[in-house]
């Protein structure tokens, strides 16, 4: 009984030291890329190195290497993580909206979840809007500036049924336009000025949507009831 025990207890330890592997491999690799996204806000990609952000993350670089070949392969993993809960975010930012809903309540609610986004993850806008995106995410980015447009297009068509699909697409450029432009303005202050910001670039886009579609928002419910 004891001898088998024993065998019992040496499979179990067995298969338990790859788990434990696993999950400090995953811890480290964690911790690289908070380094590497400070790094990249920082200094920005192209002036990073690896040995900065194995700096950053209080390692050595030869520990860095051992699940990172080169910074590219570091900007590409931090990427497509922050591009995979970008989509998560957006799903819920471009929600569709009641048409009742005030276009005041609907530009905030859109805009204050792409800048808690951006805010708490400032390396996103440093590596998708650098001078130097690596390939892979020069593609990546490309692909959800896409379908950004596309959910903005699909979002504004709900309170322009008949706008011709040309009308639609240039209003959604110019939307995303103005907030990308707003955007770097906002990730250049800090506290009350960056509140300050915020609430300027929901008026740039407030008062150019308000003749597009404030008849739809928000006097929908009124005219719903005089009928």
């Amino acid at each position: 009984m004891s001898a088998n025990r024993d065998k019992d207890d040496q499979v179990h330890q067995e298969k338990e030291q790859p788990r434990r592997r696993q999950a400090r491999g995953e811890r480290r690799i964690a911790q690289l890329l908070e380094a590497a996204a400070t790094v990249f806000t920082t200094t920005g990609y192209t002036a990073a190195s690896t040995n900065a952000i194995a700096r950053e993350a209080g390692v050595s670089p030869g520990t860095l290497y051992q699940f990172f070949p080169n910074k590219e392969a570091i900007a590409i993993e931090l990427g497509d993580r922050l591009i995979h809960e970008m989509r998560e975010m957006y799903g819920e930012a471009l929600a569709p909206v009641d048409p009742a809903t005030p276009l005041e309540e609907a530009v905030a609610s859109a805009v204050d979840r792409f800048i808690a986004f951006n805010c708490a993850h400032p390396a996103f806008f440093a590596l998708m809007h650098g001078p130097d995106i690596p390939g892979r995410m020069a593609e990546e980015h490309d692909a959800l500036h896409a379908t950004l447009l596309s959910r903005i297009e699909g979002l504004l068509s709900s309170f322009l049924p008949d706008a011709a699909p040309a009308d639609l697409a240039r209003t959604a450029h110019m939307c995303l336009g103005m907030y990308k432009a707003g955007l770097e303005l906002v990730l250049a202050h800090e506290g009350a000025e960056r509140d300050a910001y915020v609430q300027e670039l929901k008026y740039v886009l407030i008062r150019y949507l308000d003749p597009l579609v404030g008849d739809r928002l928000g006097r929908a419910e009124a005219a719903r009831t005089a009928t």
